[in-house]
């Protein structure tokens, strides 16, 4: 618990020192940790008072799974319909999160020079023929941020880049719409140039990479995972992995990058990838590299989201994560769901983990 502890501590610590650098808001951190010492819940009652909120969830959408854990304990796990624990689900985009996790590792391991390598020279073969220096000067930051500029390939553009006989070319042939390295425009494109230059750089697929230095020693078994016409995995989209293998990843960034003793990613970029950069909402700064932050009640939370509400979602100050699946393809709509599954999350679960938090 001591170990656990000082990551805690370290990451709540430099989140706060990063991302606001704010007096005020390291004073509410310490007033917050002195008042949850004083009402611990034991496990065991934490887990009866999570039951009462999670067992019914499914009545207000499409839910498929919700798991919680606190200190390392799974304290509440709950498979909807048909869904099971050895099943494996569509985490839509919250897979960008995970390639993330994998370009920290790559510049690590020395495959990428780090994050102001440019695009260019990772597809000589296409700018040979379409010249452009705005275009190859896009950096791997620029990826990460979403914020290559060019116009999207999410949302309406999404089917015809999908069904397009080469995903790479199609991405790099959008026109700019904005300024590189300025302007954020969401782009699935993006993240897909950014699991191609994975698989350059390293010499084998994405899914053997992150096999070898994430999923393996994790012990995380991907269940499926979809491929552009090339055979190129799909960067930011459409992997499938089982629920509790979505709290592994949401462990790990909680432990600065550590698994059961081993740093399998360095501590300095999980950090530098949830400071917020950028944001869907212009002047509204809530996401890092891939990875997305947002207040839960009065505690930090950082989060991957995938469309129809894949989430990992991850309070430092309370040592807890949770994880959610959703059916997708049902016709269901999700955002009313979100919306109020968000609500208990904020208003009913997060008091529970507050109260169940012992201290350090």
């Amino acid at each position: 618990m001591l170990l656990t502890g000082i990551a805690i501590v370290l990451f709540s610590i430099l989140f706060m020192l990063l991302s606001q650098r704010s007096d005020e808001g390291s004073a509410k951190l310490t007033r917050g940790l002195e008042q949850k010492e004083k009402v611990p819940l034991s496990p065991e009652e934490l887990r009866i008072s999570l039951d009462e909120y999670i067992s019914s969830l499914d009545t207000i959408g499409p839910i498929s799974s919700l798991l919680i854990t606190q200190h390392r304990n799974l304290v509440a796990e709950q498979y909807y319909g048909s869904m099971n624990p050895d099943r494996g689900s569509n985490i839509k985009s919250a897979s960008k999160s995970i390639l993330s996790i994998l370009t920290g590792i790559a510049i690590d391991r020395g495959y990428l020079e780090g994050v102001d390598q440019q695009i260019g020279e990772f597809f000589p073969e296409y700018f040979d023929l379409n010249p452009d220096s705005v275009k190859a000067a896009i950096t791997i930051e620029d990826l990460l941020t979403m914020r290559s500029g060019l116009a999207s390939t999410s949302r309406s553009n999404y089917g015809r880049w999908v069904t397009s006989s080469n995903w790479v070319r199609f991405k790099l042939d959008r026109p700019l719409r904005g300024t590189p390295g300025t302007d954020r425009i969401y782009s699935t494109g993006n993240t897909h140039l950014l699991g191609v230059i994975l698989a350059k750089a390293s010499g084998m697929n994405t899914l053997q990479f992150a096999n070898k230095y994430l999923f393996r020693p994790m012990d995380i078994s991907v269940t499926g995972w979809d491929r552009d016409p090339q055979g190129f995995y799909l960067g930011g989209n459409n992997m499938a992995i089982r629920p509790r293998d979505m709290v592994k990843i949401g462990q790990l960034m909680m432990d600065v990058g550590k698994y059961k003793g081993e740093q399998l990613v360095p501590a300095d970029w999980v950090i530098k990838s949830v400071i917020p950069v950028t944001g869907r909402i212009s002047g509204v700064q809530n996401y890092g590299y891939l990875w997305f932050r947002r207040m839960a009640d009065k505690y930090h939370m950082v989060y991957a989201y995938g469309n129809g509400g894949q989430y990992i979602l991850i309070l430092p100050e309370l040592e807890a994560v949770i994880t959610v699946t959703t059916r997708t393809g049902t016709g269901e709509p999700t955002r009313n769901y979100r919306r109020q599954l968000f609500t208990i999350l904020d208003k009913d679960i997060v008091p529970l983990l507050e109260a169940g938090y012992t201290g350090i």
